[in-house]
């Protein structure tokens, strides 16, 4: 792999060699501006490396950012937002059969929004709007599914209900990384990546999630109570 990312002058990622296996969930985690965002994009092939190269065995991966305010003036429902991760497969001007409707229909119902699928994207809620571009991803059927801070800011129901989905997936055989800045949902993964440009650490939770190794990323912007340590970063809640 041995990675690089350049912006210009910027370095994003650098010198990151690591292996993911199949059928596991690896957690990315760093501070702001430590590539986070950026390893996802070049993973699922919307941004090429600077140097090395990235092997993704399977399908393509399908990568799910963060929810983001949608415009009132686009008239997409719920479940033509779901069917759109239909098209990687199926290409945009072919239509769609039973198996992309029952992919859609299946995709809904693990997400818990299949009551909304008649209703306006703009008009749900953000944990709502959340919960329907991860069934997009979902919809996709990929062995690799990629995870872009999926429960940041989210409330308690749609923020178990995606928790819930990523351990279904890595049951159901698929691969799953996701990135956060919880401790408690990197702990939940079976592999974590403390990203700082370089790899800090890589291994499970135990190995990396060390006061050690967090204060090399974070400097002091995290607390240890007793034996939990929270993260302090002023740009993210929890």
């Amino acid at each position: 792999m041995n990675l690089r990312v350049d912006f210009g002058q910027t370095v994003a990622i650098r010198d990151l060699s690591i292996g993911v296996p199949a059928r596991s969930s690896l957690a990315v985690i760093g501070p702001n501006g430590s590539g986070k965002s950026t390893l996802l994009s070049v993973i699922a092939g919307t941004r090429e490396p600077t140097a090395g190269s990235v092997e993704v065995y399977g399908q393509a991966a399908a990568l799910v950012l963060q929810s983001t305010d949608v415009d009132k003036s686009l008239p997409i429902t719920v479940e033509d937002t779901v069917g759109i991760g239909r098209y990687a497969s199926l290409g945009m001007f072919q239509r769609f059969g039973r198996a992309d409707r029952d992919a859609v229909e299946r995709s809904m119902h693990r997400l818990g929004i299949t009551d909304l699928a008649r209703r306006q994207l703009h008009e749900l809620s953000g944990g709502q709007r959340q919960r329907a571009f991860v069934a997009q991803g979902i919809a996709q059927v990929a062995d690799v599914l990629l995870l872009d801070e999926p429960v940041t800011g989210l409330d308690m129901s749609s923020r178990q209900v995606i928790l819930d989905l990523i351990d279904e997936e890595v049951d159901d055989g698929k691969t799953v990384v996701v990135t956060t800045h919880s401790l408690d949902e990197a702990r939940r993964c079976d592999l974590v990546l403390l990203l700082d440009t370089v790899a800090i650490a890589f291994g499970t939770p135990d190995e990396v999630l060390t006061e050690t190794h967090l204060r090399r990323a974070f400097g002091g912007h995290f607390l240890q109570v007793g034996d939990d340590i929270i993260l302090d970063d002023p740009h993210h809640s929890h």
